[in-house]
């Protein structure tokens, strides 16, 4: 054997899974590079092996590719065997292809038998329509999954427990804890065996240092796409009348309906709640796409691929090498970002305003808060809070002393613009504050009309002094959980 590289698939299992290549070569090699030991035909290569899994200097796959085709570059070449066929999914072998390429270093394939049929077999199934494949390599460093739920899926190559921690933690970020996922192990062995799990206990699995391939089922209902298709469904001729006849406008008034829905259920605390509420909301953002798309003015692709963009954009200290200490400095740089975007645009002729850009259908008091962050970040800012306490205290004097309608409203618009700055000092968000507010106070006035009911009175019927003795009664019973 000369210099070069060559991988070999080992299969899914056995070594009676090996096709005729891979066993001509395998058995008569002097010795072999193993991307992991953790396979069941590693038993029966007769000659010297050597582990990746026990070299930690390898530990990336950049590394690994480097070191393989330092490897490959001795005289006697180097024979790299991976679970399955070596040119599918695993990451690792693109990377040996370019690195191979860059030392004009010969490069050959074995072929493998594919984990893919044997693993259905093993759980007794046809091949499914729309399968998804994917390695353990490519699913452990992501933190969510390149998954569509509402489509099976398989996971390739998983060699070790440490890999099972990171897939579980992926596909949690797509799939519910109780999901029922299925594992098999040794296949075309007699050992082979599959069982299932809910996906929150995928980890603690017994045996995991075996090589293992996961299936999912399709979650039906779960998956982006199939969401999409079912609004484009509303959508079409055949779909239903009242979607059709939607526009960007007629949605305006429901999409603000479900922006609210979505913060009462933040204030009320409640996930379930969210989650139903932040779907209706979602509705509301594909359906706005897909009137978009049937105008012919933009599609789902280009809203994802702005703000995803965006988002890599102004995070350079995660998605690039700027180093922050701390929230300032990634404010900072945000606002650094979005002004060369704007000069980038050409959008810098005029002098830039902090208040640039401003959404003027804000309700007031996110509009008063964001207005008020702004000014602070250019240093508009008291320089303590007893500054802004006593501008409060200003504000509400100056309301006892205006003594004309225009005056009052500019007064107490006044009072509230400082409210929401003492808010902002206190690290209070003012809008959640009032609301939570308003369902203290509307608790607290259904207990006092309920215990008014329960002497036989009503509220009008009463005087202020007696409705403010229910009241503390009702605060009294609040608190104690009577």
């Amino acid at each position: 054997m000369s210099s070069g590289i060559t991988l070999v698939g080992l299969g899914p299992g056995g070594s009676q899974l090996w096709t005729r290549a891979a066993y001509e070569l395998l058995t008569q090699a002097d010795e072999v590079y193993l991307l992991t030991a953790n396979h069941p035909a590693v038993g029966d290569i007769p000659g010297e092996i050597f582990d990746f899994d026990c070299r930690p200097e390898c530990g990336s796959p950049e590394k690994m590719a480097a070191e393989v085709v330092r490897l490959g570059q001795r005289p006697e070449g180097v024979i790299f065997a991976v679970p399955g066929h070596p040119g599918l999914g695993d990451p690792l072998i693109p990377l040996i292809r370019q690195h191979a390429a860059a030392h004009n270093l010969p490069l050959k394939i074995v072929p493998g038998l594919s984990v893919i049929e044997p693993a259905l077999a093993a759980l007794g199934l046809d091949a499914p329509d729309h399968l998804q494949v994917t390695t353990a390599g490519q699913l452990a460093n992501c933190y969510h999954p390149p998954l569509e739920p509402d489509r099976p899926a398989l996971v390739t190559d998983i060699t070790n427990a440490a890999q099972m921690v990171a897939i579980e933690q992926s596909l949690l970020n797509a799939y519910p804890g109780n999901f029922e996922v299925w594992l098999v192990q040794h296949i075309g062995t007699q050992q082979q065996q599959a069982w299932s799990c809910p996906l929150f206990l995928l980890a603690k699995q017994p045996d995991l240092n075996t090589l293992t391939t996961l299936y999912l089922p399709a979650d039906r209902h779960a998956g982006f796409s199939a969401f999409q298709a079912t609004i484009a469904h509303l959508r079409a001729p055949d779909g239903c009348p009242w979607d059709r006849e939607q526009t960007h406008q007629s949605l305006r008034p429901y999409l603000l309906e479900e922006t609210y829905e979505v913060l009462e259920a933040l204030d009320a605390g409640d996930p379930a709640a969210l989650a139903e509420e932040l779907g209706d909301l979602l509705l509301q953002i594909v359906l706005h796409a897909q009137v978009a798309i049937d105008a012919g003015e933009f599609n789902m692709g280009q809203v994802i691929d702005h703000i995803n963009r965006k988002l890599l954009r102004r995070h350079p200290h995660v998605f690039g090498d700027v180093v922050v200490n701390g929230v300032d400095d990634v404010t900072a740089n945000w606002e650094a970002i979005k002004k060369a975007e704007k000069a980038a645009n050409g959008q810098s002729e005029a002098p830039p305003s902090a208040l640039d850009g401003l959404p003027p259908a804000l309700p007031a008091l996110a509009q008063a808060l964001t207005v008020s962050k702004r000014a602070a970040r250019v240093g508009f800012e008291w320089a303590n809070i007893e500054g802004v306490l006593d501008k409060v205290i200003e504000e509400a004097r100056e309301i006892v002393e205006a003594d004309q309608p225009e005056q009052l409203e500019s007064e107490i618009g006044d009072l509230l613009f400082s409210v929401v700055n003492l808010a902002r000092w206190r690290n209070i968000d003012p809008e959640s504050a009032l609301r939570a507010t308003n369902a203290r106070f509307s608790r607290r006035f259904r207990q006092i009309e309920a215990l008014a009911a329960a002497r036989g009175q009503r509220l009008p019927d009463l005087s202020i002094e007696e409705m403010d003795a229910l009241w503390e009664q009702a605060k009294h019973i609040e608190r104690n959980g009577q």
